[in-house]
């Protein structure tokens, strides 16, 4: 079994809402929470490194780490091969800002797009414009229906019913 399909299964396989549940995650977005601290530090420096070395550099069980590359995954300018992932894979954390600002919205990780390292990266205005432009990527938009006795689109001046319409 690989890495990511053990990380998924002791992650999601249990109760998420037991007593043991809950602590499991409260204990990996903490550390999650410490890794994207530093990583947001020196957002330049390109992290790269087997996994068992990213573990180790981060203070993270091998199996929060998966968790981690799993979750950072979709914001990288490069995926890393997360589903063959093995402890001696070689990844990298070349992160694209605006895409992780964006995927930690989307995840509603407030823990996270809240960091005061955002506040040296992004402006204030550009954070709030990715916010809302996520937010919105969500919403389904149903166009208004046109009416039978409506004006027809196409710019005839008819009813719709009578022109454009009528065919339907």
């Amino acid at each position: 079994m690989g890495l990511l399909q053990s990380w998924r299964e002791y992650a999601y396989g249990g109760n998420m809402s037991s007593k043991e549940g809950k602590a499991l995650w409260k204990r990996y977005f903490d550390a999650e929470q410490a890794v994207y601290e530093q990583l947001l530090e020196n957002p330049d420096e390109v992290v790269s490194g087997t996994v068992e070395e990213l573990a180790k550099k981060y203070n993270m069980s091998l199996d929060y780490m998966v968790g981690f590359l799993d979750g950072i995954n979709d914001s990288l300018k490069t995926p890393n091969p997360i589903e063959e992932m093995e402890e001696d894979t070689f990844v990298t954390l070349d992160f694209d800002l605006e895409k992780l600002y964006c995927n930690m919205v989307d995840a509603r990780a407030k823990w996270l797009y809240e960091l005061p390292q955002w506040d040296k990266l992004l402006s204030e205005e550009r954070r709030k414009e990715l916010y809302w432009m996520q937010k919105r990527s969500g919403t389904v938009v149903k166009e208004k229906k046109i009416g039978r006795n409506d004006p027809c689109p196409c710019g005839s001046g008819k009813k719709y019913k009578k022109c454009c319409g009528a065919a339907v």
